[in-house]
């Protein structure tokens, strides 16, 4: 039986409730729309980038069902005209031979790629196959795009990403960047987003932070909903370096080897109603089986907090009302106090926070005082962490079944005025910091303020840390 039908099935005796069904879009494969009047016929051995080229803006094209190639060049690509459409029939295949870079590539705007499977493309390392130079308001929808090298995508302002299959291609499902930044308004919604990063980057490149299911650079403003994330070799979805304004609501995000959610220096989002189910064990164990103490997040806040500042639906980074089982572990709450606007253990090189106008303003002797004290950090604050239920229930080496809030002793550069433990105590007591109203089931500690402090519950809950006020830990709460 069809894997969506097995869903329905489970949806109809109550095995699986809708909200954390998976979306199945891999098993329903490709959806035809049909073929409307006035489609512009292209039948395998057809030069659809000429075809293209030759006739005008706001052409819809209708690929017959069979094998599509372009030309056999590694520059062989469809360049499309504003308001072109691109439509599928049943079987309808673009396939790159593995020779092709890249499938649609520059920047014309409101172009829709519905119905296709995409495949065999071999674009570079942190480039896409569709939508290669991040154009605006495209749709791509109902699709299936697979076993490519890079990302099956890229995204562009505006962009609508719905109920596609993004399967097993070489680093990312979709790499939402774009040069010089500016994407706003991005969608991403009903995907099945699965076994990407095949070739194995941070294997490569240890430390490259490039791999996953999907990464997302300096967006302003995501929807992510309803989307079914699992088995990525690496973090399922990862927003690193100034995104800001996500809503990542209704997900299932499960058996991703690294972290379910990474969200680092960045900034204001809600992360609701998700199911997240056994992530973060590849990863876990990786780390424990090289006495690597540190609290391994399966959701991972690193330097990413609430900024009232930064406009956005909300001014908090709330994680409420979702569902935590049998993942490594539970939600870590990260300040490196060496990460800073122009420090050399900034990652992000030549980034800045949004709250100062140039790396070179944080610098000595200025940023010893406020305002660029405060400033020149992405911080690890205003988050609130409620109404989730965590449960645990598998014994581990003792690195698994952790929560986590804390931060590092700040020694580096010289210069730098986070030096000692004024950023773990910032982040463990005065950066607003909140875990309430939680249920937990299983075994489960806490490591707060550094890595060399793990408490039980009524270390957690007592003074002087106070958290999981009105929680349940096997009783009933307040």
């Amino acid at each position: 039986m069809p894997a969506f039908l097995i869903v329905l099935m489970l949806i109809a005796t109550g095995v699986v409730t809708a909200s954390a069904a998976p979306v199945a879009a891999c098993a329903a494969g490709p959806v035809s729309p049909g073929k409307p009047d006035g489609a512009v016929v292209v039948s395998p051995g057809t030069d659809l980038s000429a075809k293209t080229r030759e006739l005008p803006a706001g052409t819809t094209f209708w690929l017959t069902g069979g094998k599509h190639t372009l030309a056999a060049d590694e520059f062989g690509q469809i360049i499309p005209k504003d308001g072109n459409v691109y439509l599928g029939a049943p079987g309808a295949v673009l396939d790159g031979g593995d020779v092709n870079r890249y499938a649609f590539t520059q920047q014309a705007r409101d172009v829709v790629i519905r119905g296709l499977t995409i495949r065999g493309f071999a674009a570079p390392r942190d480039q896409g196959v569709v939508n290669h130079d991040s154009g605006e308001h495209w749709t791509i929808e109902g699709n299936t795009i697979e076993d490519n090298r890079g990302a099956a995508m890229m995204a562009g302002p505006r962009q609508r990403i719905l109920r596609n299959c993004l399967r097993n291609n070489g680093q990312y499902g979709i790499n939402a960047y774009r040069a010089g930044d500016g994407i706003t308004g991005l969608l991403v919604e009903g995907n099945e987003i699965t076994g990407n990063n095949t070739d194995d980057w941070e294997t490569k490149e240890p430390g490259c932070g490039c791999t996953g299911g999907a990464k997302f650079w300096a967006v302003n403003g995501a929807d992510i909903r309803g989307n079914w994330v699992h088995h990525n070799h690496g973090a399922g979805l990862w927003a690193d370096t100034n995104n800001n304004d996500f809503l990542i609501e209704d997900n299932l995000i499960e058996d991703n080897e690294a972290e379910a959610l990474f969200y680092e220096i960045s900034y204001n989002v809600v992360v609701r109603g998700n199911t997240f189910r056994r992530n973060t064990l590849v990863q876990g164990k990786a780390f424990a089986s090289r006495g690597d103490d540190f609290p391994v997040g399966t959701v991972y806040l690193s330097e990413s907090g609430g900024e009232p500042r930064v406009r956005a639906r909300t001014s908090l980074v709330e994680i409420v009302d979702n569902v935590f089982e049998d993942n490594w572990s539970g939600i870590t709450l990260w300040e490196n106090a060496d990460r800073f606007c122009n420090s050399p253990a900034n990652t992000s090189t030549g980034s800045c926070t949004l709250l100062v106008p140039s790396v070179s303003s944080c610098s000595a002797p200025g940023i010893s005082s406020r305002p660029l004290y405060d400033d020149c950090r992405w911080k690890t604050q205003r988050v609130s962490i409620h109404g989730n239920k965590f449960s645990h229930g598998s014994s581990c080496s003792g690195y698994c079944g952790r929560m986590a809030l804390l931060a590092n002793f700040g020694t580096y550069p010289e210069w730098s005025p986070y030096r000692g433990s004024s950023v773990s105590d910032a982040v463990t007591f005065r950066q607003e910091n909140r875990w309430y109203d939680n249920a937990y089931s299983g075994e489960w500690r806490f490591v707060v303020h550094d890595t060399s402090r793990t408490v039980g519950v009524s270390g957690w809950q007592g003074a002087p840390y106070l958290q999981d006020a009105c929680s349940s830990f096997g009783d009933g709460g307040c």
